[in-house]
């Protein structure tokens, strides 16, 4: 009670959970492109779900497109055992090109 208004006490309650690189990457794009989108799964309590959907996605295609980019350029355990600097190069440059897909895809979407 405020004077002769009853003024609700509203709060959210919302768990902030443990965030990998790509949904806090997501929650930062969110922040600052997508103000609207942001405010309104803050105010539904979907955030965090969103953000972990967004971690879960992220991680999945890693696992899926690693291996199968490692085929593709031939990127093998002989080529490591051979030559150890090239193989560790190729495979900076797997993951950066399938984090850009990533980015992309899902973050920046």
């Amino acid at each position: 009670m405020e004077g002769e208004y009853l003024v609700p006490n509203l709060e959210l309650k919302q768990e902030r959970v443990a965030l990998g690189k790509y949904g806090r990457m997501r929650e930062n794009f969110l922040k600052e492109h997508k103000k609207t989108y942001y405010t309104s799964l803050k105010i539904q309590g979907q955030l965090m779900n969103h953000l972990q959907g967004v971690e879960k996605e992220a991680q999945r295609i890693l696992e899926i497109e690693i291996p199968r980019y490692q085929k593709t350029w031939g990127v093998t355990e002989e080529l490591k055992a051979q030559d150890q600097m090239k193989w560790v190069g190729m495979m900076n440059n797997i993951k950066a090109s399938i984090e850009e897909i990533i980015q992309k895809e899902i973050i920046f979407s």
